[in-house]
């Protein structure tokens, strides 16, 4: 069964030539292409879409407007394809947190050559946006999507590939750390997370799958509406109290231990369960550094990357945490790492603050 897809765009060129590619893919088909979200919403009514492609800048309704009502009234997958976005990593973040599961951005000109060079990312966005889990908040049922498998994927490493497993020693006594892995649906869970700690929270690591382009702008997104301090993690930053460390697209990122003292360590190597930065090595390195003083978090996205690890973690003494399926966009990572037997508590988004605070109690 092919994916069904609605294109919004004021172009009928970019239409043409999205719909062009998109047809040709195998399992993709484009039932729509209109040139503006008001006319979506007609074909909507009566054709409703398994994926919508939709443009940021055109008339009578801008694309980030429109992605929040659908958001707000009946929510769907939705990659954004613009090429405003590809001159503003502060919009495509904001699309991101509007709730986007992917942005794919092309070039003002030779927009042809562009596509067909670039095709392939596109399409796997698309095939990963039809297997995304949508909350319907009209009825409170869960609209789920049935996933069309993509091209076949690269091989698939574990955290061996980057650092290896504890050696079982206990670790002494520290402060507290927070480490969190997130991915499809987090950007707007770790706003609701971050953006409820108090100052004083302990310090915090976290692996958001995310293109390098975006982390750092988001990094600062999060910064201008937390109480704590949120930045893009750097080789040597110090995990301390009131901030939280953003892993890099494109790197990952190890906790370490010097004294009493957590530092991260920002590397390059291959990808962890085809992800880099990788919730896996990121809990794994928690796991060795920190011991009994972390918690781990495991949030909404899709696959298994960080199951591993946060077992990994609760067999070091850490206290883990995963968030339940009614409030997760996607529940597959906290899923799988409950299959595991990794996850001592499963909460609500809004709960995950207080296990925050409590383990900084805790460990006082």
């Amino acid at each position: 069964m092919s994916i069904q897809v609605l294109v919004v765009d004021d172009s009928a060129v970019v239409r043409q030539v999205l719909t062009s590619l998109l047809n040709a893919a195998p399992g993709i088909q484009v039932t729509h292409a209109v040139a503006d979200p008001l006319l979506a919403m007609e074909r909507m009514r009566m054709h409703w879409p398994d994926v919508v492609l939709l443009d940021i800048e055109m008339p009578r309704m801008d694309g980030i407007t429109f992605l929040r009502k659908i958001m707000s009234e009946k929510p769907l997958p939705v990659v954004i394809c613009s090429s405003l976005t590809a001159d503003s990593t502060q919009l495509s973040v904001e699309a991101l947190s509007a709730g986007a599961v992917a942005v794919v951005n092309r070039p003002r000109g030779n927009l042809r050559e562009y596509l067909t060079i670039h095709a392939d990312e596109l399409i796997a966005a698309i095939h990963m946006a039809a297997g995304v889990t949508a909350q319907v908040h009209s009825d409170d049922t869960l609209l789920r999507r049935k996933p069309v498998p993509p091209p076949p994927p690269p091989a698939k490493l574990s955290a061996d590939a980057i650092l290896p497993p504890s050696d079982g020693a206990a670790v002494p006594p520290s402060e507290p750390l927070v480490a969190i892995g997130t991915s499809t649906g987090g950007t707007q869970a770790l706003e609701r997370v971050l953006g409820a700690l108090p100052p004083d929270a302990p310090g915090i690591v976290v692996v958001q799958h995310m293109p390098e382009k975006f982390t750092g702008a988001f990094a600062a997104r999060l910064d201008s509406i937390c109480a704590i301090a949120v930045k893009e993690a750097e080789t040597n930053d110090r995990v301390r109290a009131g901030v939280a460390l953003i892993a890099p697209g494109g790197k990952h990122m190890l906790v370490r231990r010097s004294g009493a003292t957590y530092y991260v360590d920002v590397i390059d190597g291959p990808l962890v369960n085809r992800h880099r930065p990788s919730v896996d090595v990121l809990f794994r390195s928690v796991a060795k550094s920190a011991g009994a003083n972390a918690l781990g978090i495991i949030m909404t996205g899709m696959g298994d990357d960080g199951a591993l690890g946060l077992l990994e973690m609760r067999k070091a003494g850490a206290r883990t945490v995963a968030q339940d399926e009614k409030s997760c966009v996607v529940y597959g990572m906290p899923k799988e790492a409950v299959k595991l037997g990794a996850v001592e508590k499963t909460v609500p988004l809004d709960a995950i603050e207080r296990e925050i605070v409590a383990q900084c109690a805790r460990l006082a």
